[in-house]
């Protein structure tokens, strides 16, 4: 299986599909900011991965949002964040801007390559394409549930990694 696009296409395609969602993510929380605690947002604004992104941005401000896409589920957190806390769009445009182009080339050639891995596992061993998928969302599931065994056990004012060591 090989892909017709020109490489520059597949990475422009994957900025311009991970601009709109940061940017609508950073939108989400400017403009829900005042009424999201009479809305279903509001328990998402109240996890603690939440005020860690909320004391993170204000720290770190621009470049925090440009690191977070080098990391999986924390960059949302970090652009609802950002909106949340008003960032000005001078700082937070160029930040997303330079994330996403990071996170097009990632996925672009690693993401593509696994993919194309995948794909040829397929032709040669559906059964070990099946296993494979089989293991991975069985090994994500663990890890999910060791992760939230862990939040339940740890206080409020420690944090997470305290309880795992």
């Amino acid at each position: 299986m090989t892909w017709d696009a020109p490489y520059l296409v597949v990475i422009a395609a994957l900025f311009v599909i991970v601009m709109l969602r940061a940017n609508g993510t950073y939108w989400v929380g400017r403009l829900l900011q005042r009424g999201a605690l009479h809305t279903r947002l509001a328990r998402i604004m109240s996890t603690p991965g939440y005020a860690r992104a909320v004391n993170k941005v204000t720290s770190w401000g621009p470049p925090l949002v440009t690191v977070s896409f080098l990391t999986i589920g924390f960059q949302t957190l970090v652009n609802l964040a950002s909106g949340a806390t008003a960032m000005p769009l001078r700082r937070y445009l160029p930040a997303v801007s330079l994330g996403s182009l990071l996170w097009a080339f990632i996925y672009g050639t690693v993401g593509f390559a696994g993919f194309e891995a995948l794909a040829l596992l397929w032709e040669r061993s559906p059964a070990a394409a099946v296993t494979l998928g089989v293991v991975s969302v069985l090994a994500l599931t663990g890890f999910l549930a060791w992760r939230v065994r862990v939040a339940r056990r740890t206080p409020p004012h420690e944090p997470p990694s305290a309880v795992a060591k």
